[in-house]
């Protein structure tokens, strides 16, 4: 399959933006007053841990993919360039 750069770019941008993006979450879902309850963590944490854990792995993958496409555009569209 190839992937153009244009959408290279918009993975790669999905990933950074994943990464932008979950980390704040998760610090305000651990700062929420629903995740703990006695000292010990509740339903509500665990449930969004899960959460933010599946959606940080998704786009991590989503970058690396988009990275590896815009690496192999780059790639050739330099031997395009040096083959003429």
């Amino acid at each position: 399959m190839v992937i153009s750069r244009r959408w290279a770019v918009f993975l790669l941008g999905v990933g950074v933006w994943t990464w932008l993006i979950w980390p704040r979450f998760a610090v305000a879902i651990w700062n929420d007053g629903r995740s703990f309850q006695a000292g010990r963590p509740t339903a509500f944490l665990w449930v969004h841990a899960a959460l933010i854990l599946a959606s940080l792995t998704i786009g991590t993958l989503v970058g690396v993919l988009g990275w590896r496409a815009f690496a192999a555009a780059r790639r050739a569209a330099r031997e395009t360039r040096d083959s003429h």
